[in-house]
């Protein structure tokens, strides 16, 4: 179970939005390359980022940011001599040109969310142009399907919608409650897990994470093909500490540890 810290970027800075209401944001940094490599030192294996201007604007608004954190994130890597970890970005994506130019500039995946559900030829041409590297985001209240940075509820069921996306070839699926995000009051397992359970590409868990304990119970339905959760609010506010928190996800999802006596 992979804990994904996020980085929603607003006007520069790093905030949270509840129930991603745009007035509603509290800044909790105005750097955001400090930022990610805070989290990098925590063990970090892959960064979310948000445009949470861009997605309201329907184009890109941070790029400045983002570029930013890609090179704290190269830079890190080569100062403790390690790898880069993977970072994804969404938020206003709506060209192929867009993608193409985040790719080369060293993005590892691509998060489509409103231009999948208004125009789901640009998301298949997008699969087919950049094979395994592009995230369909799927954002639902009351199991429908939101659009344009959550403002708008659509007609569309989430699992109707799923499963015509994997067909396009995308290699993973967002799954955001925006009822719990920012809220902090648990993930909606239920519906993960039925999202999960009715496609056969990854699912990641989005969405009111508070502690240890929602950690806990998304790695024990994780087997039904949910891949990691991302970490907002409760990483900044200190209710879940991602380091301890992943070493816990680790010792759930892998084999237990041998004691000395059984090492032996």
């Amino acid at each position: 179970m992979l804990l994904i810290p996020a980085i929603d970027l607003k006007d520069g800075h790093c905030v949270r939005l509840k129930q991603g209401d745009m007035e509603q944001a509290t800044v909790f940094s105005e750097d955001p390359a400090e930022t990610a490599r805070h989290w990098l030192k925590q063990g970090a294996r892959r960064l979310h980022l948000v445009d949470l201007n861009g997605a309201f604007a329907g184009k890109p608004k941070n790029e400045g940011a983002v570029k930013a954190i890609l090179k704290a994130v190269r830079e890190y890597a080569e100062e403790t001599g390690t790898e880069e970890i993977p970072v994804q970005l969404g938020g206003g994506i709506r060209d192929l040109d867009t993608i193409e130019r985040y790719l080369d500039g060293g993005l590892s995946y691509i998060i489509i969310g409103t231009a999948a559900v208004r125009n789901p030829g640009f998301l298949a041409d997008a699969c087919s142009a950049f094979p395994g590297q592009i995230i369909v985001g799927i954002d639902a209240k009351d199991g429908k399907v939101a659009t344009d940075g959550w403002s708008k509820l659509s007609g569309h069921e989430v699992i109707d919608l799923a499963k015509k996306f994997e067909d396009y070839g995308v290699e993973s699926i967002i799954y955001t409650d925006i009822g719990r995000d920012g809220m902090m009051g648990g993930v909606n397992i239920e519906a993960t897990v039925r999202l999960a359970q009715a496609v056969s590409i990854p699912v990641i868990a989005s969405g009111g994470v508070h502690n240890l304990a929602d950690v806990e119970a998304l790695c024990a339905v994780q087997d039904e093909g949910i891949e990691g959760v991302i970490c907002g609010r409760s990483i900044y506010e200190g209710t879940l500490d991602l380091a301890s928190a992943q070493d816990r996800a680790d010792e759930l999802s892998g084999e237990p540890l041998l004691d000395e006596e059984d090492a032996e």
